[in-house]
């Protein structure tokens, strides 16, 4: 298969989706891969070493897009690339669906199959291709979070951790998944008094157990996130429901029970943002103020850190894209159900129900397609 990898576009996205190794793993059994000049650069990986391994070097990323099968991403195609995605080319990327209207109908006017990240699936319901980039996303929602509670960024100029006599910053995340997990570890070996909240009591036994004893667990709902928000420094949002939009757990009205200088970080911004006031934002312009609370919504936050966050995503997408590039996405969907469970788009119509529902567009069973 002829396997492209376009440079990333999004405003100060560094990453790119396949790393030297990666390419290499895919050259020595037979494919084609096709690198955009330059596309590594901000990983940290140069030209010489994908031709080293293997890989041929393209000018633009037109050729990209017009030579390969099947296209390696790391973010979804922006408006600028909507017209380079071809009929029956298979688009392999995060692509979010459910927050993007205008890329859902773009990519069903371009006839691709769009086999996306966050939806790839294994039995457990874990999503093996979301986890890496939540774990950095997680890690990082506290390091922004600490950087913008200090006075000169608008926050409440509160250390996180504290000194001995002056109390810590309470740090409250809305979530117990991946991203809340690693926040919340986070949060706490910095000596933050963190409280984390789900919807699942087992899950919460879980965390109960694992995490260090300054943090707290506590059922989520909106009576209890109201009894909270008053007396916390930092929000994490943290939540997500697969292929879907996330829920609004914090209200515009709730701002006014915040104190002036409160950090909300809203890592569920992808999937639409679990804070009614969240509006995507870029590295470029991270932050904005509502009502004295500081809004950090970056939609791509791991791309501030391009060297871990390709290494951690190639880790976990290079086996499936082996996978994919040795049967075609026909038959490996057939034979790999977390495979089949990342179709969101085929050649028109949309198989992937919450993306229909988001927009009230009519859902194709997969299997129709396979």
């Amino acid at each position: 298969m002829i396997v492209g990898v376009p440079q990333e576009i999004k405003n100060n996205e560094n990453r790119v989706a396949l790393t030297p190794a990666g390419a290499k793993e895919l050259t020595k059994v037979g494919h084609t891969v096709y690198i955009q000049q330059n596309a590594g650069e901000g990983s940290g990986f140069t030209d010489a070493e994908y031709t080293e391994a293997g890989a041929e070097i393209l000018p633009t990323i037109e050729a990209v897009y017009e030579s390969a099968e099947m296209i390696v991403k790391v973010k979804e195609p922006i408006a600028p690339e909507y017209d380079l995605v071809r009929k029956d080319q298979l688009v392999f990327t995060y692509f979010h669906f459910a927050s993007s209207e205008a890329l859902t109908h773009a990519m069903i006017k371009s006839g691709a199959v769009c086999l996306a990240y966050e939806t790839v699936e294994l039995p457990d319901r874990s999503l093996p291709l979301l986890v890496p980039m939540s774990e950095v996303a997680g890690r990082m929602s506290i390091q922004e979070g600490a950087k913008y509670l200090e006075k000169p960024m608008q926050g409440r100029g509160i250390l996180l951790g504290g000194v001995p006599g002056v109390r810590p910053a309470k740090v409250l995340i809305l979530g117990g998944g991946i991203v809340g997990t690693n926040a919340a570890k986070m949060a706490a070996g910095l000596g933050a008094d963190v409280t984390i909240m789900d919807i699942s009591l087992n899950r919460l036994r879980y965390l109960d157990d694992v995490l260090p004893a300054n943090v707290n667990t506590f059922m989520s709902s909106e009576y209890n996130i109201r009894s909270l928000i008053s007396s916390h420094d930092l929000i994490v949002g943290a939540v997500l429901i697969p292929g879907a939009k996330a829920p609004k757990l914090i209200t515009r009205d709730m701002l006014q029970e915040m104190r002036p200088g409160t950090v909300l970080v809203d890592v569920a911004v992808d999937q639409g943002g679990c804070i009614e006031t969240c509006e995507p934002t870029t590295h470029e312009n991270p932050t904005y103020v509502i009502d004295d609370v500081l809004h950090y919504c970056v939609a791509n936050m791991p791309g501030a850190v391009p060297y871990t966050s390709t290494l951690a995503l190639t880790n976990a997408t290079l086996p499936y894209t082996l996978q994919l590039a040795r049967l075609g996405w026909e038959q490996a969907c057939q034979q790999s159900t977390p495979l089949k469970l990342g179709l969101n788009v085929v050649r028109g119509e949309v198989v992937y129900q919450s993306v229909a529902d988001a927009f009230g567009l009519p859902y194709v069973p997969v299997e129709e397609h396979l």
